[in-house]
Parts: structure tokens; sequence; C-alpha cells
């Protein structure tokens, strides 16, 4: 028996840095999570909302939604050197340069936000009536897109503050701060779009109108919480404009934008694409796609955190914590995903069914969740090795795999799979899992590299 014990305490010993770290990791993915969900669920309560009023309407938020994810993804990764900046000075103890990056990072996120708003307002004049949208989409399609448009400048801005809290470990209060203008949203959305309480029935007008003032409320109250509250009164001070402090957060933030924007560029092009096969698959991908992406949230917080926890452990010299955080997140990433690809396999249809009545709606949902269900896996594993990659800064290489896994192979396949082999959006999502699996591949391979 004295073999064995032995055996089992080495065991322990090797395993206790992994067990060690899990406690840290979930405490601040759990609140990233929940509060990236949140985030998103204003066009998932749009979506909902706006269920009853038919296929066009839900085609035009498909639409919409789609082309903004453009825009989210970039921005969040340009925005993200914020974050682990951030997390590299808390580890370090240095609170006065916390407050430099904060306040470079708002100015700009302002100046992003704005130039995408701008974009926005450039696509639907000039691109998107050109793109073979059906006619009934684009006839209720413009003032939803241009609100929507407008809000993506109070969404840059609160990414800085939300960031901000992450990487000083108080997610809880980013997380509550992004609740408010979910909670407006869905207020103004029920006076504006059924024209409840005296107001007039504008419907996605409504929606659109409620989204923009819920999303500048939300900013507006972070904005007051940062400078009046006690607990971010060390963290306000800052040594002055400094272009080199711009250099240094646009220098890694542009590689981080393009990663995202290969990714989220590629889904908003895949629903562009879907909206050839007409109004009905459209209007599932919709359902499909605002379900999906509160579930991606799972994985993105993750990210969030390993790279919050890999840049801390950076900043306060214990680089060989690293490897114990990025394993401990594969781990805990793939068994919670690997739980939502068995609900969308069992439950695909029931899901679809509480936003539409259409039959044919619901088919075609249902068997889209289940090629999404096959990407979940590898969205966790792939999501998780580039946060821990962005923690050191190691941002270039892996923006060259996103290009390759979402550009050369999803898309490609996924217009195969959803047109000529006729498979529609699941033939779509079903390339895009393909896509996937070779980008998480090569992304453990380079965090196996440089962190074994």
């Amino acid at each position: 028996m004295q073999p064995q014990v032995i055996v089992n305490k080495t065991l322990i010993q090797q395993l206790l840095p992994f067990i060690n770290e899990l406690r840290p990791i979930i405490s601040l993915a759990v609140p990233l999570v929940i509060g990236l969900s949140t985030s998103t669920m204003m066009g998932l309560v749009d979506t909902y909302m706006l269920g009853e009023s038919g296929e066009a309407v839900l085609g035009a938020v498909s639409l919409t939604s789609s082309v903004l994810l453009i825009f989210y993804a970039a921005l969040y990764g340009f925005i993200g050197p914020v974050g682990i900046l951030v997390g590299q000075s808390f580890g370090a103890e240095q609170p006065r340069k916390i407050g430099d990056i904060v306040r470079h990072g708002l100015l700009i996120a302002f100046a992003a936000g704005s130039a995408s708003a701008v974009l926005m307002i450039i696509g639907l004049l000039y691109i998107l009536p050109h793109t073979g949208q059906p006619d009934d989409v684009m006839a209720v399609l413009p003032t939803y897109w241009l609100a929507m448009g407008v809000s993506l400048v109070a969404y840059s801005v609160s990414l800085v503050y939300k960031q901000f809290y992450d990487a000083i470990d108080r997610p809880w209060i980013g997380f509550l701060l992004t609740l408010l203008p979910v909670l407006a949203n869905i207020g103004l959305n029920w006076l504006l779009i059924a024209g409840n309480a005296g107001f007039p029935a504008l419907g996605i007008v409504g929606a659109g109108i409620g989204s923009l003032i819920a999303q500048t409320l939300g900013v507006i109250f972070m904005t007051l919480h940062y400078r009046r509250s006690t607990l971010t009164r060390a963290y306000r001070s800052a040594e002055g404009w400094r272009l080199s402090a711009f250099r240094e957060q646009v220098r890694e933030g542009v590689p981080m934008a393009l990663q995202y924007l290969f990714e989220g560029g590629a889904v908003a092009v895949a629903g562009v694409l879907i909206g050839w096969l007409g109004t009905t698959a459209l209007a599932a991908n919709q359902i499909v796609y605002s379900v999906s992406s509160m579930l991606y949230m799972l994985p993105l917080g993750m990210a969030g955190a390993v790279s919050i926890r890999v840049s801390q452990a950076a900043g306060g010299d214990e680089k060989n914590r690293i490897r114990s955080i990025s394993y401990t997140a594969l781990v805990l990433v793939s068994i919670w995903t690997a739980v939502f690809t068995l609900m969308l396999f069992l439950l695909g249809d029931r899901i679809a069914a509480l936003f539409v009545d259409e039959p044919q709606v619901i088919i075609v949902a249902a068997a889209t969740f289940i090629s999404v269900g096959l990407m979940q896996i590898f969205d966790g594993l792939q999501s998780v090795s580039l946060g821990a990659l962005r923690g050191v800064l190691d941002n270039r290489w892996p923006t060259r795999i996103s290009l390759i896994g979402y550009w050369v192979i999803a898309l490609p396949l996924g217009y195969l799979l959803g047109f000529h082999l006729q498979l529609g959006p699941a033939g779509f999502w079903g390339g895009f899992g393909i896509g996937l699996a070779f980008a998480a591949v090569m992304l453990m391979r380079r965090l196996h590299s440089r962190f074994a």
C-alpha cells in the first residue's frame, strides 16, 4: 500500500496548482459571464418582444444584429487592452497608472464608437440597398438600424468602465451597472413597441429608440459611479495626456480588434448571405443568433477571466501560475459548453417555439440549433486559449489563425453546405463549426508551446 500512497500524494501535488486556481477563476468568470449575457440581452429582448410582429420585422432585427456584430466584436477587441493593462497594473499595485489607462481608454473608445456609428449610417445609405435583401425586410429596417448604430458610442465607452471594474476584481459592480440599461430597455420596449401607458405603438421603431435611450442611460450611470464612488478614488488620478499612452493601447488593440473583426465579420457575412435564402430563413436565424449569442457569453466570459488572471499574474511577477490558470479554464469551459451542446440538441424546437408560432420558422431554427450546438465546445476551447494568450499580449499570431479559421475555412464551407448542398442556415453554421475546430487546435498548440 505504501507505493500507492506515494503515487496518490504525487498526483495530488501535481494537481494542486490547478485546483488552487479553480475558485479564483470561477469567482471572476461567473460575474463576467452574467454581465456579458446581460449586455447581449438587448437584442434578445427586442427579438422576444417583437416576436409577434411577423417575419419581416424579425428579419430586420436579424440583419441589423448580424452587421452590429462586426462592430461589437471589433470594438470589444480594440478596447480590450484596457482590461489587460489595468490587470497588469493592478497586479503590480500601481493605482495611478490604472487611472492613466482608463482616462486614455475613454477617449479612444469614444472616437472608435463614433467612427463605428458613422460607418453604420454609410452602410445603410450606400451598401445595404445593393445586398439583395428581401423588400419587406428593407421596408421596416432603417430607423431601427440607425438607432442601434448610434448606440455604438455608448457601448464603446461602457466597455472601458466594465473592463476596469473586472480587472480590479470588482466584476459584480460592472455587472450591476450593465444590468441597469437592460432593465430600462425592457421598460422602454413595453412602452414604445406596443404603445402601452398612452405611448404611441411604434413597433420596431420603438424597439430601436428604446435600446438607444437605455444604452445612453447605462453609460451615464457608469460615469457617475466611476467619478463619485469612494471605491474608485485611488484610480481616478492620472499623469495627464500622453501620446505614448494612446500609442500603447492602439498598438495592442489593433490586432485584437482584427481578430474579433475576422470572427464577427464572418458571422455577419453569413447573416447577410442567409438573407438570400428568404424571410423564413432570416427569421429563424435571428432566433438562433439571439440564443447562441447569449451562450457565447460563457466562453467569452471565461476567456475574459483567464485574460485578467494571466495579466495579473504577469504583472505581479508570478508567471509560474499562467499554465495552471490556462489549463484549469480549458477544462471548465469544456464541461460547461458540453452541457449547452446537449441542451441545443434536445430542446432546439422548444426554444424556437418560445419566440414564434410559425411552424416553418420553428423547423428551420431547430435544425440550425443542432449545427450551432456542434460549435459550442470548439468555440469554448478557442476562446479561452485566445484569452490566455492575450493576457501576455500575444495577439498577432492568433489573429492570423482567426483569419484562416473564419475566412478561409468557415465561410467557404458554410456557403457550400448552405447553398450548394441546400442545407440552409444549418449548413452555414456547420461550416463554421469546422473552422472553429481548426482554430481551437492551433491556438491550444500555441498555448502549450508558450506555457508548457
